[in-house]
């Protein structure tokens, strides 16, 4: 058999982001989306490619690193991305302790790269301090199939690949190429996941997106069916790999037959649809959901996506939508100030009625995932504490509480700089496991106001104060039964350890 030209690894970082019981017990286990993508993408080229999964199978990164020493391709590409669309920079000291690891046992001969959101955001930095051969600033697969027979055949010129950073051999210099234009035609360059490079059965969903059949998170996938974003909310550094804000669909009919393989060869029903924004464009959404009613698909999937208050003004698409197995929404309202979101320019829904939208989507027949966060620039206690209030009264099925974080490829990440706002990555702090929100080390924005620990203790305290009031778990025990609620009481029984809590500090 030829030489292994690409493997894609996800390192293991589950344990660090989310702390042990969390990570065992409630948080998913995403299938590497992206991975996939790419995956597929090489091997229509007629690379050899394999997928190693640490997260999937729970290897330690020492583990990790000797599967990639053992396999010896030609080209190590670690893809970091998280669960959350802005969870990639949490993600990289799990993947450089693998590589070091790789690199010491190799002797340094195994060529690596470095893909993802916060790769792209920071190439320079990344390529200065960590322990890639080459960062790639982009989408990935011209700058990794360039690469690749860069490595094999010394061609193209390494300062022809795009999106490539590299140092100059001969005067140690950081490069950057100029970045890879974005595919427009997703169906014909990007034309599917490599499922079965993937063993689906390690998979495993959201605790709350199987809360009508906990004992099916096993069946479980994510489809991507968008690639970008048009907003440009502050806060989020999603479009950091991207060209530009803008947003590209794979077709309806293209989609339905990823869905249909998932369906047919493997049982899968829960499915997450991890697009930046999937309500958005009324076409693509009824195409999508005319090719699963066309097939009499709808009855079995249970579909969640991400959603925006403005984009739930059109009533017929939303009943498509729930009747082609669209269960959950997840629906980012982020804070009950205008005043606050049009700091963030996340105001553009500054005349709906949230709670209203809210309550007339479920209503529909929707579970709805709320996002809100505490700690954005304009914070101040009194307004945390009534986008609490608003998520009390909202009363959704499930919510989602982060603290602000200032993400690098964000446009807090400069702002928090301009006002010297300590941020995980300066001199002293934990580093970048600090931008996970659920770590030991969690290291949240700061606002004009108020600390950035008391920011956190009132994220955390807020989590227990709404899953363990009685008129949630009413709600729920009415909705998915008994078996849930005690599920969510065990849950709320674990609590998160902070390090600022155990030495007694302020930050």
């Amino acid at each position: 058999m030829s030489k292994l030209d690409a493997l894609l690894i996800t390192p293991p970082s589950r344990l660090e982001v989310y702390q042990k019981e969390l990570a065992n017990k409630y948080a998913a286990i995403e299938p590497p989306v992206w991975s996939s993508l790419i995956a597929k993408y090489l091997i229509k080229r007629n690379f050899n490619v394999k997928i190693l999964d640490a997260e999937a199978e729970f290897l330690t990164h020492k583990q990790t690193a000797e599967r990639i020493v053992k396999e010896n391709p030609t080209l190590a590409i670690y893809m970091v991305y998280g669960q959350q669309p802005s969870a990639s920079t949490q993600c990289m000291p799990g993947s450089n302790k693998v590589c070091n690891y790789v690199n010491e046992l190799s002797n340094n001969d195994i060529m690596s790269i470095v893909v993802g959101t916060h790769a792209s955001a920071l190439p320079r930095q990344t390529l200065e301090n960590d322990p890639y051969n080459f960062v790639c600033q982009g989408e990935g697969p011209i700058t990794i199939e360039k690469l690749i027979n860069n490595i094999k055949f010394s061609r193209p010129s390494i300062s022809q690949i795009e999106g490539l950073w590299f140092k100059d051999k001969k005067t140690g210099e950081i490069v950057g190429n100029k970045r890879s234009e974005m595919f427009q035609n997703l169906d014909e360059n990007l034309s599917g996941q490599a499922w079965d490079l993937l063993d689906m059965s390690k998979y495993k969903a959201h605790n709350w997106h199987t809360f009508h059949d906990l004992e099916s998170r096993n069946k479980y996938a994510s489809l991507q069916t968008s690639l970008g974003c048009p907003f440009k909310c502050s806060f989020c550094c999603i479009n950091a790999p991207f060209e530009r804000n803008a947003i590209r669909f794979w077709s309806p009919k293209h989609i339905i037959k990823e869905l249909e393989f998932l369906v047919n060869e493997h049982g899968i029903c829960n499915i997450k649809i991890p697009d930046e924004m999937f309500v958005l464009n009324p076409k693509q959404v009824n195409g999508i959901c005319d090719e699963i009613l066309n097939r009499g698909l709808g009855d079995k999937l249970n579909f969640w996506a991400y959603a925006r208050i403005d984009t739930l003004n059109d009533d017929e698409m939303l009943k498509k939508m729930n009747k082609s197995g669209f269960k959950w929404l997840g629906i980012g309202i982020e804070s009950s100030s205008k005043h606050v979101r049009d700091g963030v320019t996340k105001g553009r829904f500054a005349n709906y009625d949230i709670e209203k939208i809210v309550k007339k989507v479920r209503d529909l027949g929707f579970y709805v995932g709320a996002n809100y966060i505490f700690g954005l620039p304009d914070d101040d206690e009194s307004s945390m504490r009534e986008t609490l209030d608003m998520a009390l009264n909202i009363n959704s099925e499930w919510a989602n509480f982060y603290s602000a974080m200032a993400y690098p490829g964000s446009q807090l990440y400069p702002l928090a700089k301009q006002k010297k706002w300590r941020l995980p990555d300066d001199p002293g702090g934990p580093g970048w496991i600090g931008y996970s929100q659920h770590g030991y080390d969690t290291l949240p924005l700061r606002t004009e106001k108020i600390k950035a620990s008391k920011v956190l203790d009132f994220r955390d305290k807020a989590f227990d104060e709404y899953f363990k009031n009685s008129k949630y778990l009413d709600m729920i025990k009415s909705t998915f039964g008994e078996n849930t609620k005690q599920h969510i009481e065990e849950m709320t029984n674990h609590k998160i350890k902070r390090r600022h809590h155990d030495h007694d500090v302020e930050y």
